[in-house]
């Protein structure tokens, strides 16, 4: 077979895959050369594990079976790429109706673990049985590992480096002076006769104490569409607590508030501590949160929250204007995740940014540079439009934000 005719066979393999088996669009599976494309024995089987999810025409799909999808969850993993396998779990829960049967050990054993099926999981919650539950928490950790694997190096550099710089001092004591950057900022001072520098100025850091320097308050809307914000907030929380010089509260809340905090150690005893979905009483969450502000210029508040207010809005406004004129740094993430563009409500978002509250999304890999641009009490809209962040405030007439 020539390079050309392998290409082509290729192609209409891959068409074949995509569009599934049908003889009259001429690249259904032959079995005799004559009858479109034959599939190896691989293709075969990926096809098969397509028709399963994707192939509405067929009446044998996969049923409320747990031992078939077991075996079909085993399949896709053999076959495909992991981005892939990710998709169609996330398809199978929607057009099958998997969630319940996620309640079966053997079952969450067979999985591939990702955040979609952790969002799925705790959207689950207490309706896991208790034969079910370590299985589950066992699914809902490898994530959660992953993800502090990726974050944690990246957020202690930065709330590390934001508080020795904002500690920074230019009257430092001799044992405090930073010499490199002290050579740094007199190198214009430099005495070609003497062969040396006489500093104009001392650069230094402020002598760093094991005491607490910021209070970092997490405040997480636990509605059912920010169910991939509380996965990634609750590995923050728990990295943010594992540092000293850092007071973490994690409060979440729906109508009711329920504070997290002494579970912080572990992201998922957080996860399995949320209630997904009901209301939303972000004017109560606030109060709650504002009784915690201790020193309200080292405080920096984080409601992370669509804002589709339940209570009562203007309440809401006059709870985040005061505490931010007590001094306190207030951010409202409308999302951290890595979903994209979140739906929000585009108001609420442009009277919070009015009273000096940015609202705004957030990447995860961004989450730690914001929070050092806070502890530093940088202008957050600047910091925002310096990472092409948009904001309710440079964004008009849009309901939502990237």
């Amino acid at each position: 077979m020539s390079e050309a005719e392998s290409n082509e066979r290729d192609r209409l393999t891959r068409w074949r895959l995509v569009l599934g088996g049908n003889e009259a669009d001429g690249i259904g599976q032959g079995t005799d050369g004559s009858g479109g494309v034959a599939l190896s024995a691989a293709d075969a089987k990926r096809d098969a594990a397509l028709s399963d999810l994707y192939d509405g025409r067929r009446r044998a799909g996969l049923g409320s079976s747990a031992p078939k999808v077991a075996r079909w969850l085993g399949d896709i993993r053999s076959y495909f790429p992991s981005s892939v396998v990710q998709v169609m779990q996330t398809d199978a829960m929607h057009r099958l109706g998997l969630s319940q049967l996620l309640l079966e050990p053997e079952l969450l054993k067979a999985v591939q673990p990702d955040i979609n099926l952790v969002s799925t999981l705790i959207g689950l919650g207490r309706v896991i049985p208790e034969h079910s539950r370590e299985t589950a928490r066992a699914v809902v950790r490898a994530v959660t590992d992953q993800l502090e694997e990726r974050l944690r190096a990246k957020t202690v550099q930065s709330i590390n480096g934001a508080l020795n710089r904002a500690a920074r001092t230019r009257r430092p004591k001799l044992a405090d002076v930073d010499w490199n950057r002290t050579i740094a900022a007199n190198l214009k001072h430099y005495q070609p006769e003497y062969k040396t520098i006489v500093p104009e100025r001392l650069v230094g850091f402020g002598r760093r104490t094991t005491q607490v320097e910021r209070q970092i308050i997490l405040c997480i809307d636990q509605s059912g569409s920010m169910a991939e914000s509380i996965v990634f907030s609750s590995v923050f929380g728990a990295v943010l607590a594992s540092l000293r010089s850092v007071s973490t509260r994690l409060v979440v809340f729906d109508t009711a508030v329920v504070d997290l905090t002494d579970e912080l150690e572990d992201p998922v005893d957080i996860l399995f501590g949320v209630q997904l979905g009901g209301g939303t009483d972000i004017n109560q969450a606030l109060a709650y949160c504002q009784g915690l502000i201790a020193a309200p210029n080292d405080t920096v508040l984080v409601l992370i929250s669509d804002l589709y207010e339940g209570g009562i809005a203007d309440d809401m406004l006059r709870r985040a204007a005061a505490i931010v004129g007590s001094g306190a740094t207030m951010i409202a993430l409308l999302a951290l995740s890595d979903s994209g563009r979140p739906s929000f409500d585009a108001d609420h978002a442009a009277a919070l940014a009015g009273i000096g509250v940015p609202a705004f999304a957030c990447t995860p890999d961004q989450f730690p540079d914001l929070m050092a641009a806070a502890i530093e009490r940088r202008d957050i809209n600047a910091w925002a439009a310096a990472n092409d962040i948009v904001t309710s405030h440079t964004e008009s007439g849009s309901t939502h934000s990237s």
